[in-house]
């Protein structure tokens, strides 16, 4: 999963792994990403480093966010 002693930075791991996700299927369309609370537990990470990893997906067009509602998987054109 996550590689702490990789040179690879810890946000974009795990936002390749919530692209890997998003691409098998795992993650619906228009369905929102997990919690930032549960990808902290899940990746074992700073909440800073999962906000990180979330603008990198945004930037990725894989995800988007509604204001006070939430962040979901961008649907494919």
């Amino acid at each position: 999963m996550i590689d702490k002693l990789s040179p690879t930075p810890l946000y974009v791991q795990v936002a390749d792994d919530v692209q890997r996700q998003i691409e098998a299927g795992a993650l619906e369309e228009n369905r929102p990403v997990p919690s930032e609370n549960y990808m902290v537990q899940t990746y074992e990470v700073s909440r800073g480093t999962i906000r990180r990893a979330v603008d990198e997906l945004r930037r990725r067009g894989l995800v988007f966010t509604v204001p006070q509602r939430g962040t979901y998987v961008t649907p494919k054109p």
